[in-house]
């Protein structure tokens, strides 16, 4: 029987919730979904449900990944944190809670004993891994979501095919390398504090080649298709950053290698700032048209500012699907 369970905070059962008179959840709800590789995950994840989530009502289902922001081959140590962003500190938790819609993180390890290999990015090595807990990451993203409408329309919540996607920093470049992945299945998606760098919609940059994470012109051999830029064009982004933020992960050898540091340093600038704007141009040249936002007085961190800019961004595109 599949393992899930339910914190404290819901003091009722899963299927109490399906009960005609009740038109929305009582009380906040954390559920913790064992892997299950048979489905096609082999990690945990996690399940947020705020309180006065209706029921018997086709809302979002609100993904952000799991940054810990530290090393460890612990499991538990990732999913403490992993926790911690789903219900109390991440602006995932702020828009899931305003907005009443619930909100899945995964719970990926990021191993001390391969350093290299950045998970919450999704970076090359994670695309190159082939050992079952690592492997396609995205791919068992893909399937946590489809497990989690199956767990939610147990409890008479009723969500939508695309979803919403949020991330911060690491969060924020996986968020950002997946979409490009998966485009089809993304309503909107909102990142910040992503070290100025994002991956490009194209194959080359002054005649060098852009490679996965960089860009897509081994796309189609890593993943066995092209990327679907016209299906990518139609997603409403919001992408920020903090005019202090100076967080510069390009620098560092786990999350870029040596021959991608060179690369973005040479072609698009060295510091985070600049290679924002370069990115920003780069889109917006290739087609791509994201609403992007400079917060004054911020540096890598978010305020209640982004937050609330965060918010009203997915708030409109719920107006929008009404």
């Amino acid at each position: 029987m599949r393992a899930i369970y339910i914190f404290s905070f819901l003091l009722c059962s899963l299927a109490s919730y399906t009960q005609s008179a009740v038109s929305k959840l009582q009380r906040d709800s954390l559920i913790i979904i064992q892997k299950s590789p048979t489905k096609g995950f082999y990690n945990d994840y996690i399940l947020f449900i705020p309180k006065g989530t209706p029921l018997n009502k086709t809302i979002f289902l609100l993904v952000e990944p799991n940054n810990t922001g530290k090393l460890s081959d612990s499991i538990e140590f990732h999913k403490k944190y992993a926790i911690d962003l789903a219900s109390v500190s991440s602006v995932g938790n702020n828009i899931s809670t305003e907005l009443k819609i619930p909100l899945l993180v995964p719970v990926f390890s990021r191993p001390a004993s391969q350093p290299l290999m950045y998970t919450h990015a999704l970076d090359r090595d994670v695309i190159m891994e082939k050992s079952p807990e690592f492997k396609r990451l995205d791919l068992q993203l893909l399937e946590m979501i489809k497990d989690a409408k199956t767990v939610l329309k147990s409890m008479g919540i009723s969500v939508n095919e695309k979803i919403f996607m949020n991330g911060f920093s690491a969060s924020a470049t996986f968020t950002n390398r997946f979409s490009f992945l998966h485009p089809g299945i993304i309503q909107a998606l909102a990142i910040g504090g992503f070290n100025g760098e994002l991956m490009l919609p194209q194959k080359q940059i002054n005649n060098t080649a852009l490679n996965y994470p960089l860009g897509i012109n081994d796309f189609n051999k890593l993943f066995g298709k092209s990327f679907d830029k016209a299906t990518y064009a139609t997603i409403p982004q919001f992408i920020y950053m903090g005019k202090l933020d100076d967080n510069d992960a390009v620098q560092f050898d786990d999350a870029y290698n040596e021959e991608e540091r060179a690369i973005i340093n040479r072609h698009l600038a060295k510091t985070v700032q600049e290679r924002y704007v370069a990115c920003q141009k780069l889109y917006q040249a290739n087609g791509i048209s994201p609403v992007f936002k400079t917060f004054e007085n911020v540096g890598h961190w978010t305020t209640s500012d982004v937050n609330l800019a965060v918010i009203l961004f997915f708030l409109d595109r719920i107006k929008e699907k009404q």
